[in-house]
């Protein structure tokens, strides 16, 4: 079984349930934690996660789709991006 792992990045007005309602979803789609970075400043929340997915089916856009609706009900935005494609975007 191969594995894909992807950066999702979580920025907004903090709010209550934020945490909760994306590890929801990504539960849902048996999207791991690999590793998270998580800070508050003053209002502004942001969360940088390593994810991890083990099934060879995994519906990348189908994620993203329900990362997307969470982000709309909590006003954050959430991106989620392939690790590949994330270095690649981000290399100096």
């Amino acid at each position: 079984m191969s594995s894909s792992r992807f950066v999702i990045t979580v920025i907004g007005m903090d709010r209550v349930g934020i945490v909760a309602g994306v590890t929801r979803v990504m539960a849902e789609h048996s999207v791991n934690i690999a590793d998270i970075r998580q800070t508050t400043m003053s209002d502004l929340f942001t969360m940088i996660m390593l994810a991890e997915v083990k099934a060879e089916d995994f519906d990348l856009s189908a994620f993203q789709g329900a990362m997307s609706a969470i982000g709309k009900e909590f006003g954050v935005e959430i991106n989620v991006q392939h690790e590949d494609a994330f270095r690649f975007m981000h290399r100096i």
